[in-house]
């Protein structure tokens, strides 16, 4: 499980505790049977508890809580994912700034042509 989906789904746990697993699959864009894996996963890991509570249809239902664990994991993996989305931003800002300068040095009439045109 990448620290991307991990972070999704306790950032998921914690604002949604009893949300179903279905519910979970489409918020993480997986299959039902990988929200399932990734539920245990953090089971045994020990970052998630459930709990059994009766829903309002009168069925047996789960809530997942974060333990102290998972909360520092979460607070972990959001620390790497800013660092990491923060240097593709900084890559992706000096690539801006290399085409503007590239697109400086073009003559005025090919700065204004639509970039559908190939010349």
């Amino acid at each position: 499980m990448t620290d991307d989906i991990h972070y999704k789904l306790l950032k998921l746990l914690q604002e949604r505790p009893n949300i179903s697993q279905r519910k979970l699959s489409k918020a993480l864009g997986v299959s039902l049977g990988k929200a399932n894996d990734c539920i245990k996963a953090l089971l045994e890991r020990g970052w998630v508890k459930m709990e059994n509570f009766r829903n309002s249809r009168n069925k047996l239902a789960y809530a997942y809580l974060l333990t102290p664990q998972g909360l520092e994991r979460k607070a972990t993996i959001a620390v790497r994912f800013l660092k990491r989305k923060t240097a593709e931003l900084e890559a992706l800002e000096q690539e801006i700034e290399r085409l503007r300068a590239e697109v400086a040095q073009l003559p005025a009439a090919q700065r204004t042509t639509s970039p559908d045109h190939d010349s």
